[in-house]
């Protein structure tokens, strides 16, 4: 197999990209954008994107996923406890039907799901300690509504948010008994991040601004504030001395720290986005530079977002194939590209095998959520993507469609009879960039081949019309989806 190399420092800046000899359109960087900035495209939707300028696409791009309406709520979306009939039994199928919905979701709304997958590890709960349907809904539509808005509205909503003050205990956090726990992860994850400009004295009066969000109409209902349990003193944040109120401290926090704050977004959105290598010259010409378009545009994240994604340093080569996919990015992305069939029993089966390999949606390992990149990747993981994407593909054959593989064979190599032709087709469209050698190309090629006898090939008798056909394109499929590159986007 291939070995995958570190690329040198990407120095590209973030002036506009436009396409020249060195640097063209070309669908390897509308790929590059689909797989970043959504789940993959498939041919059809790369080839339409050729005929617009990459500024334009970027542009609508981010303003169509800005502009999507958030998921209808369910039914029992405002179900307080006593609104349910069998509380166990339907609170476990409320939470698997919103599994679903977001799984989704998340395949098919593009640069809003895959932003609002981010938040999700950002501000994160844990399904485990709440498990409750109707604070999983309330936290997915929250992520839904801000996934591209104002990020300070944003850390506003979040702190009040039924689903967070059950998860980070702020819903016991009283003036005669206050709780930290919620107000040291909102400098340390949230905002400023760890150890950058803030105190443990700055933590415990922050926590006496936070008070007075436990109040329950009924068990269940959306918590709310209960000023006869909200500590109405004085409190010194970052050296100032004010009767903070829950609101107060929030601008008073993004007042005095605006800069440690875009600096820790950028840094985290940029890792995510374009590459977790982050040296002195890409934190000071990059994302410094987002922060404060971020700072200018009253943190407005939109603004933010179209800089950096126009830029010539998010399609820089060095950009390309270097962020190792997620389960569910492996497995989304080449549902999207391949056009491959999937119903809701293959995506309860993929929430299942994902959740085994590290990825269990709506509940991240901890407070801290997914590491990404190279935390996903170990022997016992690789070999389970391997089994996921197995899965897939049985799945179609067990529904009589393996047809599909014959498909995709077609319409990538121009219905070719060369087994060369076809293999390479398909492996450098679903892979970031093309393998590392010719041998590598010519090991799959014979995984195509199979047992069909090479004179057939010679003398261009055989075709994708043959009966063994459909099984040969398989067995290809999952030999590429075992080698390095097919983990990298």
């Amino acid at each position: 197999m291939a070995t995958i190399t570190s690329p040198p420092c990407n120095t590209a800046t973030l002036a506009p990209y436009i396409p020249s000899s060195e640097t063209p359109w070309s669908t390897q960087r509308i790929k590059h954008v689909y797989r970043r900035l959504a789940y993959g495209a498939n041919q059809t939707d790369i080839d339409a994107v050729l005929t617009e300028t990459p500024l334009d696409f970027i542009e609508n791009l981010v303003n169509n996923a800005a502009a999507l309406p958030v998921t209808p709520p369910p039914f029992w979306a405002e179900y307080t406890v006593n609104d349910f009939t069998d509380f166990d039994t339907e609170n476990q199928t409320y939470i698997q039907e919103w599994l679903l919905q977001t799984s989704n979701d998340t395949i098919n709304q593009g640069l809003r799901s895959r932003l609002t997958m981010f938040w999700m590890n950002h501000f994160v709960t844990e399904l485990e300690v709440y498990f409750y349907a109707p604070y999983q809904y309330k936290y997915y539509n929250l992520m839904q509504q801000f996934a591209l808005g104002n990020y300070k509205e944003f850390v506003r909503a979040v702190g009040i948010n039924s689903t967070m003050l059950l998860y980070l205990n702020g819903f016991e956090n009283t003036s005669g008994n206050p709780n930290e726990n919620y107000a040291r992860e909102l400098f340390e994850l949230f905002t400023l991040g760890e150890n950058n400009g803030y105190t443990q004295q700055d933590i415990t009066e922050t926590s006496r601004a936070l008070t007075g969000y436990n109040h329950w109409t009924s068990p269940g209902a959306e918590i709310t504030f209960d000023a006869s349990t909200f500590d109405d003193g004085p409190k010194t944040v970052f050296g100032i001395t004010d009767s903070f109120t829950y609101d107060g401290l929030i601008d008073h926090l993004f007042e005095q720290k605006e800069t440690e704050i875009a600096q820790h977004i950028c840094g985290k959105l940029y890792r995510y986005f374009v590459s977790n290598e982050v040296d002195t010259l890409i934190q000071e010409d990059v994302i410094n530079v987002l922060a404060q378009t971020l700072i200018d545009n009253n943190f407005e994240m939109a603004p933010m977002f179209k800089q950096l994604f126009k830029s010539e340093h998010f399609f820089d080569d060095r950009a390309i194939g270097v962020i190792i996919k997620s389960p569910f990015d492996v497995v989304f992305t080449y549902l999207n590209e391949s056009n491959f069939f999937y119903d809701d029993t293959m995506m309860g089966a993929i929430n299942y095998y994902a959740g085994l390999i590290g990825q269990e949606l709506y509940d991240p390992p901890d407070v801290s959520g997914w590491q990404r990149d190279e935390t996903w990747i170990n022997s016992s993981t690789l070999t389970g993507r391997w089994q996921m994407m197995e899965f897939l593909h049985n799945y179609l054959y067990d529904q009589g469609l393996e047809a599909s593989f014959i498909d995709i064979a077609r319409d990538l190599s121009s219905d070719s009879n060369d087994p060369f032709v076809i293999t390479t087709a398909i492996v450098d469209f679903f892979n970031a960039k093309e393998l590392f050698t010719t041998t590598d190309y010519d090991i799959a090629t014979s995984v195509l081949k199979w047992e069909v006898p090479q004179n057939y090939y010679d003398d261009g008798l055989w075709n994708l019309n043959w009966d063994s056909a459909p099984y040969q394109v398989y067995l290809l499929l999952i030999h590429m989806m075992r080698m390095p590159e097919f983990q990298l986007k």
